[in-house]
């Protein structure tokens, strides 16, 4: 049986897979969010993490800025610079739009490019400036592909399709390894995300096959917020790895999760046991990035105003599920609350309820495009 951890500690269970990296090399963000203007947005930043255990609490999250810009409605995924600019997208669209962002929220430059994605779900960049739209989103479980779309430094935009090992996931959160290799994990209403990479080099319009590598398992962990109630403690929103590549982080509508990183070894690093930490209540988090300096997390949530979050990381922090036992002891899982209700069912009927709420939202939000984010003619 493959590995798992124990699990109150937000855990994964490791899996070989085969996947080749794209080595790249080089700074700055796309020469200035791709030539749009301004000046360079350099990514560099300095992690200061040290492995998970028990204690001491997080600082208190302080509000940076709130965004109120109304082309911003859908935030999903964001990057902090080294100048506290951000990069931002919003979920969905019939165009690639990435906005810049200064320190107070607002809009200074906007960089489209002409391609219709599906449903994109993060952003990532790469050492080399070039930015990746995770186009991987799929609520109704109905797409054949999924998309990285790649907007190259020098303004050119390129479509790398993904098929799925065992059919359709949907997937909001993208990992960004320090050699350039992707990682994708899904978003799973029972709290086991499958993480995939690429089995071979992308291919700029072409499609390549996804090989899972290795699962995160998360419990309850009764920290408020989202729009499916005690579910949203389970489902991976967003993920961000630090500008200098000392860690990486996952979200849920909640809470984030923090593991050290070393070199580009990703799944080493969600192997081991990461920091918790509980994320101000918001109607919608998905976004997330470290910040500058890489002490801390940068959070924001659909809906307007959006409130932008940074949310130091502690050194040491609580277990990362609530939830479960001591022990790990099933029976104690089971014990009813004083509402008559186990945790664990509480959770199932949670999922239940938010799996319920995304089909509606996917129904809604679902397009008559094809579903791997085509270049537009």
């Amino acid at each position: 049986m493959p590995h798992r951890a124990d699990r109150t500690t937000g855990v994964q269970r490791r899996r070989d897979g085969s996947g080749a990296s794209r080595g790249s090399a080089g700074a700055g963000l796309a020469a200035a969010l791709l030539t749009v203007g301004g000046p360079a947005l350099v990514l560099c930043s300095s992690v200061a993490l040290a492995p998970a255990a028990l204690a001491e609490e997080a600082a208190p999250a302080t509000t940076q800025c709130e965004i109120t810009d109304p082309r911003l409605t859908e935030l999903s995924g964001l990057v902090v610079g080294a100048d506290g600019t951000m990069l931002a997208i919003n979920d969905g669209g019939d165009l690639v739009q990435v906005f810049a962002l200064d320190p107070a929220c607002q809009v200074i430059r906007v960089h489209e490019a002409d391609v219709d994605p599906f449903d994109p779900e993060d952003l990532a960049v790469g050492t080399d400036g070039t930015v990746w739209l995770a186009d991987t989103g799929d609520n109704t479980g109905t797409r054949e592909t999924v998309a990285l779309i790649a907007l190259r430094p020098d303004g050119s935009t390129a479509v790398h399709r993904l098929t799925y090992p065992d059919g359709p996931h949907d997937a909001e959160a993208l990992l960004l390894a320090p050699d350039g290799t992707p990682y994708i994990v899904t978003k799973e209403v029972l709290g086991s995300s499958d993480v995939f990479r690429p089995v071979a080099a992308l291919e700029p319009n072409g499609t390549v096959g996804l090989v899972e590598v290795a699962s995160v398992d998360l419990t309850l962990t009764g920290t408020p917020g989202g729009p499916v109630g005690r579910a949203g403690q389970l489902l991976v929103t967003g993920g961000a790895v630090a500008a200098d590549g000392s860690a990486l982080a996952l979200r849920t509508y909640t809470d984030a999760y923090v593991w050290p990183l070393t070199g580009s070894d990703v799944v080493g690093a969600l192997a081991g046991d990461p920091v918790r930490v509980a994320l101000p209540e918001s109607p919608q988090g998905e976004a997330i990035s470290f910040s500058a300096d890489g002490t801390a997390v940068v959070v924001a949530s659909e809906g307007l105003p959006s409130v932008v979050s940074v949310v130091p990381v502690p050194t040491t922090t609580a277990p990362a599920g609530a939830t479960g036992a001591p022990d790990g002891s099933l029976a104690d899982v089971l014990t009813e609350t004083e509402d008559g209700v186990s945790p664990l069912t509480a959770g199932l009927l949670a999922a239940a309820l938010a799996t319920a709420i995304m089909w509606l939202v996917g129904r809604r939000r679902r397009r008559s495009t094809p579903p791997a984010g085509p270049t537009r003619s």
